[in-house]
């Protein structure tokens, strides 16, 4: 009989303390934080986030796309490109994401190789307001083409490129800047 009375009393007690937190808590204010850094990785600058901002800016992301140009792909590669990096079938690449994939990194490690010299010369310094970045750099070599990067670069932002939609080298540079992209290496001669 004790055991149960002490039992109801502990009950009785508890539920008091519940309810009168529960009053506490709908009185009170609550206060956001105005800035959260949730360190969501997929937000680091790193290589994977700068080729999928690449996609993105290319074709949203979709691999099966084919523009008003005929540029092909996640990527939105020319014919030509994908010959130079081994690839020969354009419907066999529309339909296989993992050697999309593989086109890209590629075709960067080639225009790193085109433009190594440049890079070296050339990341740091400002050009027309842009802060030169390796990665900028190979974003817009994608854009336009690794020669017209070595133009714009040489002529110090005198030559302007852009593509058929109006895009310029110097919005890619801008757009694409300041991501790590050290793990791809210059190759001349990469393929898929």
């Amino acid at each position: 009989m004790i055991k149960k009375f002490l039992f109801l009393v502990v009950v009785f007690f508890l539920m008091s303390a519940t309810t009168t937190s529960l009053k506490k808590k709908k009185n009170k204010t609550v206060h956001y934080p105005v800035n959260v850094d949730y360190n969501i990785p997929y937000l680091d600058k790193n290589f994977v986030a700068f080729k999928e901002a690449v996609a993105f800016k290319e074709s949203q992301g979709k691999y099966s796309v084919v523009n008003t140009l005929g540029y092909l792909g996640k990527y939105q590669f020319g014919k030509n490109t994908l010959k130079r990096i081994g690839i020969y079938n354009t419907d066999a690449f529309l339909k296989n994401p993992e050697l999309q994939e593989k086109a890209f990194v590629a075709y960067c490690k080639v225009n790193k190789w085109i433009l190594r010299k440049d890079i070296k010369r050339s990341v740091g310094k400002t050009i027309n307001g842009i802060k030169i970045t390796e990665s900028g750099i190979l974003a817009a070599a994608h854009l336009g083409g690794a020669g017209n990067v070595k133009k714009f670069l040489r002529s110090n932002g005198e030559t302007i490129f852009k593509d058929a939609y109006g895009t310029t080298i110097s919005q890619y540079l801008k757009k694409f800047s300041n991501y790590n992209v050290a793990n791809i290496t210059a190759d001349r001669k990469a393929k898929v």
